[in-house]
């Protein structure tokens, strides 16, 4: 699987060029395409998680703004331009949230956050992952052991052979999962590890002193203990204002307006699914999980059919062997007793001479 998933934007002939971890598109776009219509373009999946993300001309990483145009934000002008299709918001529960499998398998750019110790996970854990990797793209294959981190790798100096075993003890427990349920099993445990879905940025404190800020811890902080947030006067100055009077503001600088924007708006975007998920579900998302549920029932009926099948085909080459097996026994019975009988005629020929 490719590291990253990158949009490339010719502006010159203003055509776009699209590749995604399984396949590459081409398109046009025009010069007042706005951040949405080329992200519905791109997007083939029920996208609130999701975001174009590219790096502005300053160095920093940010998102496409979807209600300006294409153009007039601050991309880094290069030719062609450079885009990421990330997960921008990161669900509470993966098993309640990412309904569609194509939606769960564009999540899996986790497992490379993970094996680039972006996001670190313990050796036994990684194990476990790995065998639900392998299960979810080999099936019951035999497995390999390069799903694992070169941190993992180098901490525990056991050899391939060793790595591979280990892998593979987990492995036979996951024998007849269908792939969707190893790859869900895969991101359930791995949205359960510390520093999954964090995001971090370079912030200060008012003397300067810099702080590496994780806004993702700032939103479940704030979802836990009904905190809100204040930009009445955005500025380099990011304010904290928790409802409880009695408790003191949280303020931190960031080095560029912008900065503050963005951690604003992810906060923003966090609530917002936060209040969303404590609400009935809409009628789209009602039809898209009966959809899958439909789907996976429709999936696991014609696994069967094909595992019955397979038995029956088995039963029919053991039945075939059975046969055959007896044949070869008759047969071999047959020229025994034809031997037999030949002894027996030669011994009364004798015997008749003699007499």
């Amino acid at each position: 699987m490719p590291k990253s998933t990158y949009f490339s934007l010719k502006i010159i002939n203003i055509n776009v060029r699209v590749t995604t971890m399984d396949a590459e598109l081409e398109f046009a776009i025009q010069p007042n395409t706005t951040g949405k219509q080329l992200f519905d373009q791109v997007s083939l999946v029920f996208h609130r998680f999701f975001g174009l993300q590219y790096v502005d001309s300053k160095g920093y990483s940010t998102w496409l703004k979807l209600n300006k145009k294409v153009t007039q934000q601050d991309v880094r002008k290069e030719n062609p331009l450079q885009f990421k299709f990330r997960a921008k918001f990161f669900p509470e529960d993966v098993s309640e949230e990412l309904i569609q499998e194509i939606t769960q398998h564009l999540f899996l750019q986790v497992k490379e956050a993970i094996l680039n110790d972006e996001i670190y996970c313990p050796p036994e854990t990684a194990v476990l992952l790995a065998s639900y990797s392998v299960q979810a793209k080999y099936t019951d294959s035999t497995c390999v052991y390069w799903i694992l981190s070169c941190r993992v790798l180098e901490q525990h100096k056991l050899t391939k052979e060793q790595w591979e075993d280990r892998i593979q003890t987990w492995h036979e427990e996951h024998r007849g999962m269908l792939r969707e349920d190893s790859l869900m099993e895969y991101l359930k445990i791995a949205q359960d590890l510390e520093m999954y879905g964090v995001n971090y940025f370079d912030i200060k404190n008012k003397k300067g002193t810099e702080l590496c800020w994780e806004w993702m811890l700032l939103v479940s902080t704030f979802m836990n203990t009904k905190t809100s947030m204040s930009s009445a006067e955005i500025d380099k100055k990011f304010v904290i204002k928790p409802i409880d009077k009695k408790a003191p503001d949280f303020v931190f600088y960031a080095p560029r307006l912008r900065i503050n924007k963005r951690i604003l708006a992810l906060c923003m975007g966090n609530h917002e699914l936060y209040m969303r998920r404590r609400k009935p579900d809409t009628i789209e998302v009602q039809q898209m999980k009966a959809q899958a549920r439909e789907e996976k029932h429709q999936k696991q009926i014609e696994i069967a059919q094909l595992e019955n099948e397979k038995k029956k085909r088995e039963h029919a080459e053991k039945e075939k062997e059975r046969i055959e097996r007896e044949k070869d026994e008759l047969i071999e019975r047959l020229r025994q007793i034809e031997e037999q009988t030949i002894k027996a005629q030669k011994g009364t020929n004798i015997w008749t001479s003699e007499g």
